[in-house]
């Protein structure tokens, strides 16, 4: 006789963390093995889980408000919390992700702007700035780390 193994479905809590952990880059088999060996502990987050569904009034309010603060969090490195989202509650509408400056490089060596001079200037290895006498479209912009 085979005994039929009964799944239950996640529910609204468990879904709220689970997202919490997968936009840490988790997947749910990770958490698993992690809970396992007390890596996470995941009853610490029920709580606030619970909180948050109830603030947002809904699962989809609540893993929208997740969503927010971990773009804002990730573009910025840092790091967050279920209990981010409750800080950030009130301005949740203004959190943007950083935006990615580019940098101006020549020959793989950064430049800066004298706006003084009106001129480009390239900073060589040994710190010294030499005027840039090249076209504009020389100039590679590069997204700053």
């Amino acid at each position: 006789m085979t005994e039929e193994v009964k799944i239950k479905p996640e529910s609204d809590v468990q879904k709220v963390v689970n997202h919490y952990f997968e936009t840490k880059g988790l997947s749910l088999e990770e958490i698993k093995q992690n809970a396992k060996i007390q890596k996470i502990v995941y009853s610490r987050h029920v709580r606030p889980a619970k909180e948050l569904i109830s603030l947002a009034g809904s699962l989809n309010g609540a893993l929208k408000a997740i969503d927010q603060v971990a773009t804002w969090a990730n573009s910025r490195n840092l790091d967050y919390s279920i209990e981010t989202v409750f800080k950030k509650w009130l301005e949740l509408d203004k959190l943007k992700p950083k935006e990615k400056v580019k940098k101006p490089f020549y020959d793989g060596n950064p430049m800066a702007w004298s706006e003084a001079k009106k001129k480009w200037f390239v900073i060589m290895s040994d710190g010294e700035w030499k005027e840039y006498a090249d076209k504009e479209d020389k100039i590679e912009w590069k997204l700053q780390d």
